[in-house]
């Protein structure tokens, strides 16, 4: 990975230029699989947003790499979209419903927004369902003005100054945050931090919704079901205490993530993840912490 003045996003040339700093963002909740829980690895950054964006978008990303072997790297993603900037490409991505992998190879550098769910809704002209598990040149959803975004971005070495450029497109975007949104938002936080809730009635009761009102939300602001969402952020708290832990007692895990039993939570990560429970704890215990 990068070392020095490179790998923290600075260039001589840049560093003139403080105006506006971002806050960076340290929380080892990221989605990598086959890593051990880390709040920080190399060659990859999180910023906080500025206050006038942070009710659509969750942090800024940005990965770097200059790497002597190709390298696999795979996520199972959380359930929000991304603006995703390289040399030469600007694309949106839906949410991803399934394992994510990537091999880098060479150097290279990526630059990201991640979108609260619900967030990329007040900058679109249709449901964020009809993105969902798709990646399309940016310039097809925003126009003439997403056109060479990434050159402009990119031209910035300093991450801080890069983000300024990104948010700039964003603001003129002019997206407004109305009641529809933060509802979004409450349900998808409910949905991310109580751990007893483990069916979608549950949360339409909490909240006073209908079935039908609560899916229709669901599909147009957030791009997919309330129950993948449940199911999904389960999975991601199974993969992280797996990779966390000297030892796992399986039964209780499936019960403390809402299975009815171990067999259905084996499969459910087998299919998602591409191992069972068992052999990703084995993987992940013969691996040195990042």
């Amino acid at each position: 990975m990068l070392t020095g003045a490179r790998a923290h996003g600075l260039k001589k040339r840049d560093m003139t230029d403080r105006s506006v700093r971002f806050k960076p963002k340290h929380d080892p909740h990221n989605g990598l699989l086959n890593f051990k829980a880390s709040a920080l690895l190399p060659g990859y950054w999180r910023y906080f947003p500025s206050a006038d964006l942070a009710p659509f978008v969750e942090h800024f990303w940005t990965v770097e790499w200059d790497l002597a072997e190709p390298a696999l790297r795979e996520t199972l993603p959380y359930p929000s979209a991304h603006i995703l900037l390289e040399p030469s490409i600007a694309q949106l991505g839906g949410v991803h419903t399934k394992k994510f992998s990537r091999v880098l190879r060479g150097s290279g550098r990526v630059l990201g927004a991640k979108f609260w769910p619900g967030g990329l809704r007040p900058f679109l002209a249709q449901a964020v369902s009809a993105y969902t598990d798709r990646v399309v040149p940016l310039h097809e959803v925003f126009g003439a003005s997403a056109r060479e975004l990434d050159r402009r971005v990119l031209a910035h070495v300093d991450h801080h100054a890069a983000i300024g450029e990104f948010e700039a497109f964003l603001r003129a975007c002019a997206p407004r945050a109305d009641d529809t949104l933060a509802l979004v938002r409450k349900l998808a936080a409910r949905i991310a931090e109580d751990r007893g809730l483990r069916e979608v009635e549950q949360l339409a009761a909490q909240f006073a919704l209908g079935m039908r009102q609560l899916q229709r939300l669901f599909g147009e602001h957030v791009g997919v079901s309330p129950k993948w969402m449940i199911r999904r952020y389960r999975l991601q708290e199974a993969a992280e205490r797996i990779a966390a832990s000297a030892s796992v007692d399986w039964s209780r895990i499936a019960l403390e993530l809402g299975y009815a039993d171990q067999a259905h939570f084996s499969r459910d990560f087998k299919r998602m993840i591409g191992k069972s429970p068992a052999s990703y704890f084995k993987s992940m215990a013969q691996m040195p912490r990042a």
